[in-house]
């Protein structure tokens, strides 16, 4: 099981190169947290970067701007999850105000082998409930002469991020996740 969150970080000044600036220099320590945390650089990655103006809208109704907004997005894969809460709060001490986490996301890391487990099983079942009827009716199992296969993982995303009754670090809960395969087989009888 591992965690993915998208986190984003910001700057706010006068001009556009400055706020770029500040976009990246919260980026950059959060990106020693992330490594603090153990947190590979090959599961970082950036999302997008944008710069836009932003106004004030005085009482006369004339926008005024009043600077410009950095921000870069990232994503990012815990793999080790049961520290997921631990590194959101690297990324938000490491960010302060200029860090927003838009969600965590409870995945299955590998879900070829848990395909893999699901299909063994729903086959063992499919066989068993087979080799029941015939016997029921006194006849023997033949050839297979039709398997269908649908398989999909069931994720439910984390939006929200809690914190712990014993003390402020945040706690991502897992939850369960599942994955499905169902399988129809026709056997010759």
């Amino acid at each position: 099981m591992a965690n993915a969150a998208l986190f984003s970080t910001a700057g706010t000044t006068s001009c556009s190169g400055g706020s770029l600036y500040r976009a990246g220099t919260t980026s950059t320590e959060v990106r020693k947290a992330l490594v603090a945390n153990k947190i590979a650089t090959k599961d970082v990655a950036s999302q997008s970067i944008s710069v836009n103006p932003e106004y004030t809208y005085p009482n006369n109704g004339t926008p005024v701007l009043s600077g410009y907004r950095a921000t870069q997005s990232f994503t990012i894969t815990v793999r080790n999850a049961p520290t997921a809460g631990a590194v959101v709060d690297a990324i938000v001490a490491a960010g302060g105000d200029n860090v927003q986490i838009n969600n965590a996301s409870p995945f299955v890391l590998d879900s070829d082998k848990a395909t893999e487990i699901a299909r063994e099983y729903a086959v063992k079942r499919a066989k068993a409930k087979a080799t029941s009827y015939a016997k029921l009716l006194g006849v023997k199992l033949g050839k297979i002469v039709y398997l269908n296969e649908d398989s999909s993982p069931s994720v439910y995303p984390v939006y929200v991020a809690s914190a712990k009754a014993e003390d402020a670090s945040t706690q991502i809960d897992l939850g369960e996740q599942k994955i499905t395969v169902s399988v129809t087989v026709r056997w010759g009888l």
